[in-house]
């Protein structure tokens, strides 16, 4: 993801958005083209309010007016996030920090979502609520790249798989084939 990102350089190959080279721009640049990380662990800027962190995730963007469309998008998405505007981002619940980090990834108007490890550390109740996010988003057109241990939710909601073992590609399909192969089923999702 750092890669795509532009935070790391490929050691081999290219990545490439609608007919770019992604190695070729700097991490900002990437992000005016449309491809935009949540890190995992949240990151979110514990001294700035939560309105000030979504604003800082329209760096990119001068469209004062799509601006407020996309204030007014996280705030529909994430309604407890509207609650707690003025709050400061660190003294937020885990929960909502990652509702805030996709939040502020979501200003940039992205066409490509990385998210990485969104339900890392979260209570179930709120796994199942960014999840239901995480698929709204999708069915309104923005692609997701979701790296994921909880092997069980990232299938349910995934249209294509890549299972990873130590760094190397060992198996990939469709979710619904991964959903149904022993191996995953055996070591990923618990099923004997």
């Amino acid at each position: 993801m750092k890669t795509i990102s532009g935070l790391l350089k490929p050691r081999a190959g290219s990545i490439h958005l609608s007919n770019e080279d992604l190695g070729q721009f700097k991490a900002h640049e990437i992000v005016s083209k449309g491809v935009v990380q949540v890190p995992e662990g949240r990151r979110v800027f514990g001294r700035l309010t939560v309105t000030e962190n979504l604003e800082m995730g329209a760096f990119t963007r001068s469209d004062g007016k799509k601006n407020a469309q996309n204030m007014e998008r996280v705030f529909t998405l994430f309604p407890r996030l509207r609650e707690r505007r003025a709050q400061l981002a660190g003294t937020l619940s885990g929960g909502e920090q990652q509702m805030l980090a996709m939040g502020r990834a979501l200003m940039a108007d992205p066409k490509v979502l990385l998210l990485d490890e969104p339900s890392m550390g979260l209570a179930p109740v709120l796994v199942d609520s960014i999840f239901d996010t995480i698929q709204e988003l999708h069915r309104s057109g923005t692609t997701i790249l979701l790296v994921e241990q909880n092997a069980r939710m990232a299938l349910q909601i995934a249209d294509r798989g890549y299972v990873l073992q130590t760094g190397e590609i060992v198996l990939q399909g469709s979710a619904e084939s991964l959903r149904t192969n022993q191996m995953v089923q055996r070591a990923y999702l618990g099923i004997t």
